[in-house]
C-alpha cells in the first residue's frame, strides 16, 4: 500500500487579475469557442449585443479543441495583441 500526503508542496503560481476596464465603448472583442455544440453560435449572438449596445468590433474568433483544457499559450498571445477584451463560454 502506498500512502500520499494530502499537503501540497508545489511552488505557487504567480497569478494577476487583468485590470478592469473604464468602458467598454468601441472595443475589439475576441472570442474563445471551446469546441462544444453550439459554443460559436452562442458566443456570435452574445458578442452581437456587444456590438448593437456598446459599438464593440468583433476582431478574432479562436477555437480550442477541448473544452476541459485551459487554451493553448500561443492562442492566448496572439489573441491578446489583437483585442481589447475575451469572451468565452460553453456550448451545448
Amino acid at each position: 500500500m502506498q500512502l500520499y500526503s494530502p499537503m501540497s508542496t508545489a511552488p505557487k503560481r504567480k497569478a494577476f487579475r487583468a485590470p478592469a476596464l473604464a468602458s467598454i465603448d468601441g472595443l475589439r472583442i475576441g472570442i474563445l469557442e471551446n469546441g462544444k455544440l453550439n459554443a460559436e453560435e452562442m458566443l456570435q449572438e452574445f458578442a452581437a449585443l456587444f456590438v448593437e449596445r456598446h459599438g464593440c468590433t468583433v476582431h478574432t474568433l479562436a477555437s480550442k479543441s477541448n473544452a476541459s483544457a485551459p487554451a493553448p499559450a500561443n492562442t492566448l498571445v496572439k489573441v491578446a495583441q489583437e483585442v481589447d477584451f475575451l469572451i468565452t463560454g460553453l456550448g451545448d
